[in-house]
């Protein structure tokens, strides 16, 4: 919000001509605090957006490449979740990881956001609730998050992780489908 001031007029007197100067001038527009902070929100909130955006696209992509590569490890690991029915775990094992992958470039390139973003929601509270149901059961199995070798167990610190995703996750679904949506996405693309 521009303001402006209107013309003033200065009277000063010169000690050595003994005149009174008169002089009119026209207030520039001022660039106030309020106008500092949108740009400074505005780039924080770019920065964000991207940001988010980017991130949840590299992990989604790099969690899909080992899967992709060995489905039949992939089913397994699925297997022993026991959450499945065994009918619907080769599917899963050859469905999902392409999804993941579909979904990484989505976020990349910023095509169809609103569909992407809910579900990678959909997908990360899954993923958190069946690490959660599975820790609990006290069952060791290999979490299959990033790569289907064995190696990286179900414990606290991934579902942190994935807890730390699933923010990125909501703050992208607030940007893309809150309130302030024209606003923001306005600010945020031009």
């Amino acid at each position: 919000m521009e303001r402006r001031r209107s013309s003033h007029r200065i009277r000063q007197f010169d000690c050595r001509t003994r005149l009174i100067r008169v002089e009119y001038f026209q207030w520039a527009p001022l660039e106030g605090p309020t106008e500092k902070m949108d740009k400074k929100r505005n780039n924080l909130s770019r920065f964000l957006y991207y940001g988010s955006r980017w991130i949840l696209g590299g992990v989604f992509i790099y969690a899909s490449y080992d899967k992709i590569l060995h489905p039949a490890a992939f089913s397994k690991i699925i297997y022993n979740y026991q959450i499945l029915p065994d009918g619907l775990i080769n599917l899963t094992a050859l469905v999902l990881p392409m999804l993941e992958l579909i979904m990484g470039i989505f976020f990349w390139v910023g095509f169809w956001m609103p569909g992407t973003v809910i579900l990678s929601n959909i997908l990360l509270v899954s993923y958190i609730g069946a690490l959660i149901l599975n820790l609990a059961r006290g069952l060791d199995i290999n979490c299959g998050c990033f790569s289907t070798s064995s190696g990286s167990s179900i414990n606290v610190e991934t579902i942190l992780w994935d807890a730390a995703f699933l923010a990125l996750s909501v703050y992208l679904t607030v940007a893309v489908f809150g309130s302030e949506n024209s606003r923001v996405l306005k600010q945020i693309h031009g």
